[in-house]
C-alpha cells in the first residue's frame, strides 16, 4: 500500500513545484492526472484507512485546484 501513496505523494509535491513556477497549465494537467488516479484507487481501496488516505489526497486536490483556477468549487457548483 505505501508504494502507491508514496507516488501520490511525488506526484502531487510536482503540483505543488509547478504552482511555484508559476506553470499552471502543466499543473492542472497533472492534477487532473492524479485525480484520475485517486478515483481509481477508491474504486480498489479496500481497507478504511486507505480510503481514508485518499480522501486525504482528494482534500489536498481540492485545495491546490482552488490555488490554481482560483475558483471555489472544483466541481463547478459555484
Amino acid at each position: 500500500m505505501n508504494s502507491k501513496f508514496e507516488t501520490l505523494k511525488a506526484s502531487v509535491q510536482e503540483i505543488i513545484d509547478l504552482i511555484v513556477a508559476k506553470n499552471n497549465r502543466e499543473a492542472n494537467n497533472k492534477l487532473l492526472e492524479v485525480s484520475e488516479v485517486l478515483d481509481e484507487m477508491i474504486d480498489f481501496a479496500e481497507e478504511d484507512e486507505e480510503v481514508r488516505e485518499i480522501s486525504r489526497y482528494q482534500v489536498l486536490l481540492n485545495q491546490l485546484h482552488v490555488k490554481i483556477n482560483g475558483e471555489e468549487e472544483v466541481d463547478g457548483d459555484a
